[in-house]
């Protein structure tokens, strides 16, 4: 018989564990080469890979805690229900992206989320779990995230406060 393919299914099939910023993950890709400090911008603060990917699950009442990296960081779409991305620019403008897998729906298979933009993301209402990749280039390192405090992300941007305090731990 066929194991259903909810998020048990995929946390297990998948080997993920717990993420820092919320839901599960593992590392897929780390490559070999490496972009020297020299010759990238200053918000790095080392030698990078030329990419990095991962598969990323949140479930239901799970968050992606709102952080911000040095590099650009694409989500694919892989299985399950859509997933709210939710980014604030340094001008405090929101945009909501919607990955899933029905465009006439507003959904996307993939987007793009600048780097230094504070995101983060929940799965829609209704749903029970997304799964999905994240590729970033150049590679993430845990050097480059910073998650956001609540508090003072509340402060910069008071008019996104109620989005912030949903996905912000209280200890950050």
């Amino acid at each position: 018989m066929t194991q259903p393919k909810n998020a048990a299914y995929w946390i297990t099939t998948l080997g993920l564990t717990a993420h820092v910023e919320g839901g599960a993950f593992r590392e897929l890709y780390r490559s070999a080469s490496e972009i020297p400090k020299a010759v990238l911008p200053p918000s790095f603060s080392g030698n990078r890979s030329f990419s990095t990917s991962i598969y990323f699950l949140l479930q239901q009442g799970q968050f992606s805690a709102l952080h911000r990296i040095a590099a650009d960081e694409i989500w694919h779409f892989y299985a399950g229900d859509p997933l709210c991305i939710y980014s604030i620019d340094e001008q405090g403008i929101l945009t909501e992206h919607i990955l899933g897998n029905d465009p006439e729906k507003g959904q996307s298979f993939q987007c793009c989320i600048k780097a230094g933009l504070w995101f983060g993301s929940r799965v829609a209402p209704g749903g029970e779990y997304s799964l999905c990749g994240c590729t970033v280039a150049p590679g993430f390192d845990f050097a480059d995230f910073e998650m956001a405090d609540r508090h003072e992300l509340s402060k910069a941007y008071p008019q996104h406060a109620p989005l912030i305090h949903s996905l912000t731990y209280s200890a950050y």
